[in-house]
Formats: structure tokens, C-alpha cells, sequence
């Protein structure tokens, strides 16, 4: 059996700061794993996002049905939230009306999930490794 853990381990490196990244990033660092999130902004602009925020929505501000007791998206919702989830603690508090549906402010949500307690992450950003973004003809390889 391996005596290391997590914990004693060199940085997970998450890829992203999204909805997915962010919650990731998140759960390993308050599980005391040491964390290393690499977002390409706000060195990389797009056209999609407006701030420099992780989680930013760029379509819908709709999580779905939040309706648990008839709707498999509103479990998982319920699921998260029961696990401590930044992601759907951050769209509780920032929540605007919008009938069973879960549909929150964008600016605060996004706000909400940057300020999130993260000492124990380290932001940082990456270049695209050969052949992501690009395509990569066999003399570079």
C-alpha cells in the first residue's frame, strides 16, 4: 500500500477555470491538495467572455430545473449542494426569479466563484502544447 497521499503529493494541475475547473480546483484545495489552475485569462481575451472572472456564464444564466423531487438535473444540483459544491453555492446566493429553474446574476455568480476562498491555489496560465488550437505538421513534432 502507498503511504503518500494527495496531500503530500507534487500540485494537481487543473486545466480551465469553468464551471468544471473552478469546482475542481476548489474541492482539491479544501481537501488540503495543493492546486495549480491554469486559465488563459486574463493574458487571453475571447469574444465570448466580458470579465476576467472564473465560472463566467457566455450563454444561458440557466442552471436548469432545480426541481429534485421530479428532474434529473435538479438532483445533481441537490447532490452538489449537499457535497459542498462552490459552483451551487455560489448560483444559491446569486439566484434571480426564473420559475423551477435555477438562473442566477452572471456578473455576481461569476464575482462569487473568483473570490471563493482559494489561498491554496495557484493561478496561472499555459501555452497550447503542439497540436491543440493549431494544427501541427509533422516537421514540428
Amino acid at each position: 500500500m502507498n503511504d503518500h497521499s494527495l496531500t503530500d503529493s507534487a500540485p494537481v494541475h487543473v486545466i480551465g477555470g469553468g464551471l468544471a475547473g473552478s469546482e475542481a480546483a476548489w474541492q482539491l484545495a479544501r481537501a488540503g491538495v495543493s492546486v495549480v489552475l491554469h486559465e488563459m485569462r486574463p493574458e487571453r481575451a475571447t469574444d465570448a467572455h466580458h470579465t476576467q472572472d472564473m465560472a463566467e456564464l457566455v450563454c444561458s444564466n440557466s442552471f436548469r430545473s432545480d426541481d429534485y423531487e421530479t428532474n434529473a438535473v435538479g438532483l445533481l444540483h441537490e447532490e452538489m449542494r449537499r457535497l459542498g459544491s462552490l459552483i451551487l453555492s455560489s448560483a444559491d446566493a446569486h439566484r434571480v426569479p426564473a420559475g423551477a429553474a435555477l438562473a442566477v446574476d452572471r456578473e455576481g455568480f461569476a464575482a462569487a466563484v473568483t473570490k471563493a476562498d482559494l489561498d491554496d491555489v495557484q493561478r496561472d496560465s499555459i501555452g497550447a502544447p503542439i497540436g491543440i488550437g493549431r494544427r501541427a505538421s509533422f516537421d514540428e513534432a
